[in-house]
């Protein structure tokens, strides 16, 4: 009889009412920023993405349509290419997503998409360090510890290559 498991993660719920004790608000607001700037003239669902490197730098990615459905270009893979292209050494350890529908933020968090969690996967993996998710919406905001939460079977270089040469 094969075992079930289960599978289950912790994150924390914050409130607006919880104002300045909200971690990484400053992280927040750059991403909303972000999202603000966007082009998605067919869904009209804007995404902005804000990373954190450890040097305190702070990056921002937009998502980007084309009208070749689907082949534009999330927030958090726009701002994470940036990162790694243009400040290689210097790791991320947290990243907001905001998204807006029309010219209005979410009322509830827009997790990312699994393209997403796997590239930050990738570079948690890459830096062997866990990466903060930070997940916007008006009414709670949402933080998650590591990207392996999100997407616990993922995949990676272990199961990629599960005999060594």
């Amino acid at each position: 009889m094969p075992e079930i498991r289960n599978i289950s993660f912790s994150y924390r719920e914050y409130h607006k009412s919880e104002g300045s004790d909200i971690p990484y608000i400053n992280l927040i607001e750059e991403a909303k920023k972000a999202a603000e700037n966007a082009y998605a003239p067919y869904s009209g669902f804007r995404v902005g993405a804000a990373i954190m490197l450890e040097s305190g730098r702070i990056i921002r990615g937009s998502n980007v349509e084309n009208a070749a459905f689907p082949s534009g270009t999330c927030a958090e893979t726009a701002a994470l290419s940036y990162s790694v292209s243009n400040y290689p050494g210097d790791t991320p350890i947290a990243i907001a997503i905001a998204a807006m529908k029309g010219n209005s933020f979410t009322s509830v968090p827009v997790a990312p998409c699994g393209n997403c969690r796997q590239m930050i996967i990738e570079e948690e993996f890459r830096n062997k360090k866990k990466i903060k998710i930070i997940i916007y919406g008006e009414e709670r905001i949402l933080l998650i510890e590591d990207a392996s939460s999100l997407l616990p079977l993922q995949f990676n270089q272990e199961t990629l290559n599960p005999y060594p040469l």
